[in-house]
Protein backbone atom coordinates (compact mmCIF):
# COMPACT_ATOMS: atom_id res chain seq x y z
CA UNK A 1 0.00 0.00 0.00
CA UNK A 2 3.02 2.45 0.74
CA UNK A 3 4.01 1.87 -3.10
CA UNK A 4 0.47 3.69 -3.81
CA UNK A 5 0.33 6.30 -1.72
CA UNK A 6 2.28 8.87 -3.30
CA UNK A 7 1.29 8.10 -6.85
CA UNK A 8 -2.88 8.24 -5.18
CA UNK A 9 -2.12 11.73 -3.18
CA UNK A 10 -0.34 12.79 -6.79
CA UNK A 11 -3.71 12.26 -8.73
CA UNK A 12 -5.51 13.42 -5.60
CA UNK A 13 -3.75 17.13 -5.90
CA UNK A 14 -3.87 16.97 -10.05
CA UNK A 15 -7.65 16.27 -9.69
CA UNK A 16 -8.45 19.18 -6.96
CA UNK A 17 -6.81 21.46 -9.61
CA UNK A 18 -8.88 19.71 -12.27
CA UNK A 19 -11.74 20.47 -10.25
CA UNK A 20 -10.49 23.93 -9.86
CA UNK A 21 -9.92 24.91 -13.25
CA UNK A 22 -12.50 22.84 -15.71
CA UNK A 23 -15.63 24.74 -14.64
CA UNK A 24 -14.20 28.23 -14.96
CA UNK A 25 -12.95 27.15 -18.41
CA UNK A 26 -16.87 26.04 -19.10
CA UNK A 27 -18.39 28.77 -17.60
CA UNK A 28 -16.15 31.27 -18.75
CA UNK A 29 -18.54 33.38 -20.63
CA UNK A 30 -21.34 33.47 -17.99
CA UNK A 31 -18.59 34.56 -15.28
CA UNK A 32 -16.97 36.89 -17.59
CA UNK A 33 -20.86 38.87 -18.36
CA UNK A 34 -21.13 38.32 -14.56
CA UNK A 35 -18.72 40.78 -13.80
CA UNK A 36 -19.19 43.31 -16.67
CA UNK A 37 -20.97 45.16 -13.86
CA UNK A 38 -20.73 45.82 -10.57
CA UNK A 39 -24.57 45.62 -10.28
CA UNK A 40 -24.37 42.14 -10.83
CA UNK A 41 -21.96 40.94 -8.62
CA UNK A 42 -24.45 38.72 -6.90
CA UNK A 43 -24.84 36.51 -9.55
CA UNK A 44 -21.45 36.13 -10.23
CA UNK A 45 -21.09 34.75 -6.17
CA UNK A 46 -24.18 32.71 -7.13
CA UNK A 47 -21.78 31.12 -9.74
CA UNK A 48 -18.59 31.03 -6.92
CA UNK A 49 -21.01 28.84 -4.89
CA UNK A 50 -21.46 26.66 -7.69
CA UNK A 51 -17.73 26.41 -8.54
CA UNK A 52 -16.76 25.72 -5.08
CA UNK A 53 -19.65 23.10 -4.43
CA UNK A 54 -17.97 21.14 -7.46
CA UNK A 55 -14.77 21.17 -6.09
CA UNK A 56 -15.63 20.21 -2.32
CA UNK A 57 -17.83 17.44 -3.59
CA UNK A 58 -15.66 16.35 -6.74
CA UNK A 59 -13.18 15.72 -3.98
CA UNK A 60 -15.25 14.05 -1.32
CA UNK A 61 -15.68 16.79 0.99
CA UNK A 62 -19.13 16.03 3.31
CA UNK A 63 -19.38 19.86 4.56
CA UNK A 64 -20.93 19.36 7.82
CA UNK A 65 -22.31 22.87 9.24
CA UNK A 66 -23.54 23.70 12.50
CA UNK A 67 -25.45 27.42 12.92
CA UNK A 68 -25.84 29.13 16.37
CA UNK A 69 -27.55 31.58 13.79
CA UNK A 70 -28.96 32.21 10.05
CA UNK A 71 -27.54 35.30 8.82
CA UNK A 72 -30.10 37.69 7.91
CA UNK A 73 -30.75 38.46 4.15
CA UNK A 74 -29.05 41.74 2.56
CA UNK A 75 -27.31 42.64 5.87
CA UNK A 76 -23.82 43.39 5.64
CA UNK A 77 -21.42 41.06 7.99
CA UNK A 78 -16.94 40.65 8.45
CA UNK A 79 -16.92 37.30 7.79
CA UNK A 80 -13.59 35.76 9.53
CA UNK A 81 -12.21 32.00 10.19
CA UNK A 82 -9.35 29.92 10.62
CA UNK A 83 -7.08 29.69 7.49
CA UNK A 84 -4.98 26.67 6.76
CA UNK A 85 -5.93 25.19 3.20
CA UNK A 86 -6.69 26.54 -0.09
CA UNK A 87 -10.27 24.84 0.35
CA UNK A 88 -10.84 27.50 3.23
CA UNK A 89 -12.35 29.37 0.20
CA UNK A 90 -14.61 27.17 -1.29
CA UNK A 91 -15.69 26.16 1.99
CA UNK A 92 -16.83 29.89 2.90
CA UNK A 93 -18.52 30.05 0.14
CA UNK A 94 -20.34 26.80 0.81
CA UNK A 95 -21.24 28.24 4.19
CA UNK A 96 -22.50 31.52 3.75
CA UNK A 97 -25.33 32.15 1.37
CA UNK A 98 -25.11 36.18 2.11
CA UNK A 99 -22.81 37.57 -1.19
CA UNK A 100 -19.74 38.91 -0.14
CA UNK A 101 -16.04 39.93 -1.15
CA UNK A 102 -12.84 38.52 -0.03
CA UNK A 103 -9.78 40.66 1.11
CA UNK A 104 -7.25 38.36 0.17
CA UNK A 105 -3.31 38.62 -1.30
CA UNK A 106 -2.30 39.92 -4.12
CA UNK A 107 0.12 37.09 -5.24
CA UNK A 108 -2.80 34.70 -5.72
CA UNK A 109 -3.88 37.34 -8.59
CA UNK A 110 -1.06 35.87 -10.95
CA UNK A 111 -2.49 31.91 -10.70
CA UNK A 112 -3.74 31.23 -14.29
CA UNK A 113 -7.49 31.73 -15.23
CA UNK A 114 -8.33 31.80 -11.54
CA UNK A 115 -6.21 35.14 -10.70
CA UNK A 116 -8.36 36.75 -13.87
CA UNK A 117 -11.50 36.63 -11.76
CA UNK A 118 -9.72 37.09 -8.49
CA UNK A 119 -8.48 40.14 -9.21
CA UNK A 120 -11.83 41.93 -10.36
CA UNK A 121 -13.89 40.74 -8.00
CA UNK A 122 -12.04 40.52 -4.84
CA UNK A 123 -10.02 43.21 -2.50
CA UNK A 124 -6.18 42.67 -3.12
CA UNK A 125 -3.77 43.86 -0.56
CA UNK A 126 -0.22 44.10 -0.89
CA UNK A 127 0.92 43.68 2.72
CA UNK A 128 3.61 45.22 2.35
CA UNK A 129 3.05 48.55 1.11
CA UNK A 130 0.98 50.70 3.63
CA UNK A 131 -1.09 52.74 0.40
CA UNK A 132 -2.18 49.62 -0.79
CA UNK A 133 -2.99 48.29 3.35
CA UNK A 134 -5.09 52.00 3.34
CA UNK A 135 -7.04 51.64 -0.20
CA UNK A 136 -8.64 48.10 1.44
CA UNK A 137 -10.58 50.64 3.47
CA UNK A 138 -11.92 52.21 0.10
CA UNK A 139 -12.67 49.65 -1.65
CA UNK A 140 -14.69 47.99 1.32
CA UNK A 141 -16.78 50.80 1.50
CA UNK A 142 -17.75 50.88 -1.81
CA UNK A 143 -18.16 46.93 -1.21
CA UNK A 144 -20.48 47.12 1.63
CA UNK A 145 -22.52 50.45 0.14
CA UNK A 146 -23.72 47.71 -2.45
CA UNK A 147 -25.41 46.06 0.36
CA UNK A 148 -22.34 43.46 0.05
CA UNK A 149 -20.14 41.34 3.21
CA UNK A 150 -16.59 41.51 3.10
CA UNK A 151 -14.22 37.77 3.85
CA UNK A 152 -10.86 38.47 6.00
CA UNK A 153 -9.07 35.43 6.76
CA UNK A 154 -7.36 37.60 9.85
CA UNK A 155 -4.22 35.27 10.08
CA UNK A 156 -3.39 36.83 7.17
CA UNK A 157 -0.81 33.98 5.40
CA UNK A 158 -1.46 30.24 6.20
CA UNK A 159 0.60 29.51 9.19
CA UNK A 160 2.83 26.79 10.43
CA UNK A 161 0.76 23.46 10.30
CA UNK A 162 1.79 22.87 14.00
CA UNK A 163 0.40 25.94 14.95
CA UNK A 164 -3.57 25.39 16.01
CA UNK A 165 -4.38 29.49 15.24
CA UNK A 166 -1.58 32.09 14.57
CA UNK A 167 -2.19 35.56 15.67
CA UNK A 168 -4.98 37.64 14.01
CA UNK A 169 -3.90 40.73 12.29
CA UNK A 170 -6.36 43.85 12.79
CA UNK A 171 -7.24 44.71 9.48
CA UNK A 172 -11.32 42.90 10.06
CA UNK A 173 -11.55 44.24 12.82
CA UNK A 174 -10.71 47.91 12.29
CA UNK A 175 -12.89 47.70 8.82
CA UNK A 176 -15.29 46.02 10.93
CA UNK A 177 -15.34 49.21 13.72
CA UNK A 178 -15.09 51.41 10.79
CA UNK A 179 -17.96 50.61 9.18
CA UNK A 180 -20.16 49.04 12.04
CA UNK A 181 -20.32 45.79 10.46
CA UNK A 182 -20.78 42.70 12.99
CA UNK A 183 -17.87 40.15 12.93
CA UNK A 184 -19.41 36.88 11.67
CA UNK A 185 -16.94 34.22 13.23
CA UNK A 186 -16.84 31.12 11.91
CA UNK A 187 -14.45 27.85 12.98
CA UNK A 188 -13.36 24.99 9.99
CA UNK A 189 -12.27 21.64 11.68
CA UNK A 190 -11.02 20.02 9.46
CA UNK A 191 -9.87 21.65 6.00
CA UNK A 192 -5.58 21.19 7.63
CA UNK A 193 -6.71 17.55 7.31
CA UNK A 194 -8.78 16.88 4.50
CA UNK A 195 -6.14 19.01 2.13
CA UNK A 196 -3.31 21.29 3.79
CA UNK A 197 -0.36 22.84 1.87
CA UNK A 198 1.71 20.24 2.57
CA UNK A 199 2.15 18.33 -1.14
CA UNK A 200 1.26 14.73 -0.47
CA UNK A 201 -1.29 14.84 1.92
CA UNK A 202 -4.95 14.84 2.13
CA UNK A 203 -8.31 12.37 1.87
CA UNK A 204 -11.77 13.05 1.49
CA UNK A 205 -13.87 12.81 4.51
CA UNK A 206 -16.17 15.68 6.47
CA UNK A 207 -15.30 19.06 6.28
CA UNK A 208 -17.11 20.41 9.75
CA UNK A 209 -17.76 24.12 10.18
CA UNK A 210 -19.28 26.25 13.04
CA UNK A 211 -21.26 29.60 12.77
CA UNK A 212 -20.88 31.13 15.24
CA UNK A 213 -23.37 34.09 16.84
CA UNK A 214 -22.57 37.45 15.40
CA UNK A 215 -20.14 39.90 17.25
CA UNK A 216 -21.86 43.45 16.86
CA UNK A 217 -19.29 46.18 16.57
CA UNK A 218 -21.95 49.28 16.77
CA UNK A 219 -20.86 50.75 19.89
CA UNK A 220 -17.27 49.83 19.53
CA UNK A 221 -14.41 52.73 18.60
CA UNK A 222 -11.45 52.12 17.35
CA UNK A 223 -9.56 51.45 20.22
CA UNK A 224 -11.44 48.44 20.81
CA UNK A 225 -10.21 46.83 17.83
CA UNK A 226 -7.87 44.76 19.84
CA UNK A 227 -10.63 43.49 22.57
CA UNK A 228 -12.42 42.66 19.23
CA UNK A 229 -9.82 40.97 17.83
CA UNK A 230 -8.90 38.68 20.63
CA UNK A 231 -12.51 38.07 21.67
CA UNK A 232 -13.21 36.38 18.13
CA UNK A 233 -9.73 34.44 18.32
CA UNK A 234 -10.70 33.45 21.08
CA UNK A 235 -14.36 31.81 20.09
CA UNK A 236 -12.73 30.52 17.16
CA UNK A 237 -9.55 28.78 19.12
CA UNK A 238 -12.47 27.59 21.96
CA UNK A 239 -14.08 25.44 19.12
CA UNK A 240 -10.83 23.60 17.72
CA UNK A 241 -9.79 23.05 21.43
CA UNK A 242 -13.56 21.57 22.60
CA UNK A 243 -15.56 21.19 18.70
CA UNK A 244 -19.64 21.32 19.71
CA UNK A 245 -20.11 20.26 15.74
Amino acid sequence: MKILKYPLLLFYRIWFYILVTVPILVLFPILLLSISKESWYPYFFRLARFWSKIILFGMGFIPIIKRDLDYEEGKSYMFVANHTSMTDIMLMLYASKNPFVFVGKMELAKIPLFGFFYKRTCILVDRDNPKSRREVFKSAQEKLNQGLSVCIFPEGGVPDESILLDEFKDGAFRLAIEHKIPIAPMTFHDNKKRFSYTFFSGSPGKMRVKIHKIIPTGILEMEDKRMLRMQTRELILNELNNPTV
